[in-house]
């Protein structure tokens, strides 16, 4: 069959990508070999906010008496918080699959393959089959990257897929990364009762951030009993044993840490292996295909967006790349994206958010700079809700006032952040925002204080 598109993928970037050119009147197939929505819906973003939300309810009960109520005897059950995440998983990609019918998308199940003159071979359950498009769009996302000395057996040295689903709760785990993976699983683990230590090659947790966000979360997390190696790697695990031996190399030597599990979270590895690339003559680099601004590939036709082009390997991200390259091929005239405006997000407790420029990479850049910082403690909304850890930091130009970069640790800030990516885009500067009026009593209105702080008018520090 004839197609105008053929997406390989029906992750956050295939799925969109394939709504967006039906919208726009192109005859559009989208290829998966497992569930519609990708890892993002069926193992990835949403089902561990709903590991995270139990997480966080549980919390809330152990700390019921600080808000005057009395609960004993509250027992988190592993079994159905995972059961309840599975649910929220399915349910999502159901409401994809809803939206391929709505969309007059045909949904082809299979392992999808590229092949040069337009074509896409793919192989199912009934065989093989060939498809024919104008246009075709590689969205095949990543998996979890494998280290060289921690081989994942998937029972005792696992990946974020088996961490989703373990049969029981271990007593004791070993996270070996501090991204917004590893932190998240781990703040996960921990709060259900996990004796969890984190190992971190860098010299600070969640390395892409802040290094005063960094600095906040690693004593917030300490909090909670969590146990941070930085500057430390993974030499070898022992599994021969009933639990796992970890050999760890930290900055004072060797330590052994014994644990049930280990969970590998040192990010992904892009899947460009066996669809096709090389006989199709598609260009890759460093594990990436190589794109330009409106992610055409080298070979006339072909395009692909996500976590298999450089850039960030978010799902807000493969989105909207998936809606540019398609209003590309409709013939319009989108703005290519700005990948200096994409907001990151980690959704531990305090939760961290950010956007722009770290104050060293803007130093590093040569921006002479005005900070200003309003921490949670001075918030009445914060200590209304108990919620007191962590602060707002917003990064302006002295010169002409241009907002930089906003780094955000605390309660809800992962809702708060999208107001900066807005100001941005707006070219907003920090006049501007000291004079849009924020609501009172709210966790939002730091950033205004924030934005006062940076030019010597803040009120309530």
């Amino acid at each position: 069959m004839n197609y105008d598109l053929i997406v390989l993928g029906s992750g956050p970037g295939g799925y969109v990508a394939a709504i967006r050119a039906s919208q726009l009147g192109l005859k559009t197939a989208i290829i998966e070999r497992e569930a519609l929505g990708g890892i993002c819906l069926n193992w990835g973003c949403i089902p561990t906010k709903a590991l995270l939300k139990s997480a966080n309810v549980f919390e809330y009960l152990k700390h019921a008496a600080d808000y005057g109520i009395k609960v004993s005897d509250a027992e988190a059950d592993f079994g159905a918080i995972v059961k309840r995440s599975r649910g929220v998983a399915e349910g999502m990609s159901k409401g994809i699959e809803f939206l391929m019918k709505k969309n007059k998308i045909d949904v082809i199940k299979g392992e999808g393959k590229v092949k040069p003159g337009n074509k896409i071979d793919v192989k199912s359950a009934d065989g093989q089959k060939e498809y024919s498009a104008k246009n075709i769009i590689i969205a095949t996302g990543a998996r979890s990257r494998e280290l060289p000395n921690l081989p994942q057996d998937g029972k005792k040295v696992i990946g974020y897929r088996q961490a989703m689903v373990l049969p029981e709760q271990p007593k004791s785990m070993v996270v070996v990364g501090s991204g917004a993976i590893g932190v998240e699983f781990a703040y996960f683990y921990a709060t259900m009762g996990t004796k969890v230590t984190i190992v971190e090659f860098m010299e600070n947790i969640v390395p892409v951030e802040d290094e005063d966000v960094s600095k906040q979360l690693l004593r917030s997390l300490k909090k909670i009993g969590i146990d941070i190696l930085t500057s430390s790697s993974v030499e070898s695990v022992d599994t021969s044993g009933n639990g796992c031996k970890v050999q760890v190399k930290t900055a004072s030597g060797m330590q052994t840490i014994e644990a049930d599990i280990v969970l590998s979270a040192a990010g992904i590895v892009s899947n460009i292996e066996n669809i096709g690339l090389e006989e199709t003559g598609i260009k890759t680099d460093k594990g990436k295909i190589l794109v330009d601004e409106y992610y055409s590939t080298n070979v006339k036709g072909y395009y692909a967006i996500g976590d298999v082009v450089p850039g960030q390997a978010l799902a807000h991200v493969a989105s909207a790349e998936g809606i540019i390259c398609v209003e590309k091929i409709a013939g319009h005239n989108p703005s290519p994206l700005d990948y200096n405006n994409i907001p990151g997000c980690t959704y531990c407790s305090p939760e961290v958010a950010s956007v722009g420029y770290t104050e060293k990479a803007a130093k590093a850049a040569g921006y002479t700079l005005k900070i200003g910082k309003f921490p949670f403690s001075a918030s009445g909304k914060a200590s209304a809700s108990g919620a007191k850890d962590g602060f707002i930091k917003l990064i302006f130009d002295a010169k002409y006032g241009e907002l930089l970069g906003a780094h955000m640790i605390g309660a809800n800030v992962t809702e708060m952040i999208a107001e900066i990516v807005v100001a941005r885009k707006l070219e907003t500067t920090g006049h501007e925002m000291i004079k849009a009026v924020h609501p009172h009593p709210t966790m939002s209105e730091a950033i205004m204080e924030a934005a006062a702080d940076a030019y010597g008018e803040v009120i309530h520090l």
